[in-house]
C-alpha cells in the first residue's frame, strides 16, 4: 500500500504508516488511540500577588502596587500547553506539545484519520 499524507506541516508529518515529529518517527501501527490533553498553568501564586498588592497599597503604601503590577505580567505570560499523547498497547506518551490550539486539532483529527485509514 502506498504511504497516504494526512498532514505535514513545520516539521511534523502523519502518514498512514507513521507519525514524524521533531526528528522522531513513531510507528502507527503500534498506535492504538490518540489523546488531545490540555496542561493549564498555575495561577495561584501571580493571583496572590496581584491580590497582597491592591490590600497593601489601601495602607498607604503604593509601592505595592508593583506586586500587583508584577502578579498581572507574570499571568499574562503564562500559557496553556496542548499537548498530543500517542496510546500503545502499554504505554502512552507525550508526542507533541505546542501553545497552539488549532494546530493540536488538526494533527490529532490527522492521526485518527491514519489509524482509521489503516484499519
Amino acid at each position: 500500500m502506498p504511504e497516504k499524507t494526512f498532514f505535514d506541516y513545520d516539521g511534523v508529518r502523519v502518514t498512514n504508516t507513521r507519525f514524524i515529529v521533531d526528528g522522531q518517527t513513531y510507528a502507527m501501527s503500534n498506535i492504538t488511540s490518540v489523546t488531545a490533553e490540555v496542561q493549564t498553568p498555575n495561577r495561584i501564586i501571580p493571583a496572590l500577588l496581584i491580590v497582597a498588592g491592591v490590600v497593601v497599597a489601601f495602607t498607604g503604601y503604593y509601592a505595592a502596587l508593583l506586586l500587583s503590577i508584577a502578579g498581572i505580567i507574570w499571568w499574562k505570560f503564562q500559557k496553556t500547553v496542548y499537548h498530543v499523547t500517542l496510546h500503545t498497547a502499554g504505554i502512552e506518551t507525550s508526542a507533541l506539545q505546542t501553545y497552539q490550539k488549532e494546530y493540536l486539532r488538526r494533527v490529532v483529527r490527522a492521526l485518527n484519520d491514519a489509524i482509521v485509514y489503516r484499519g
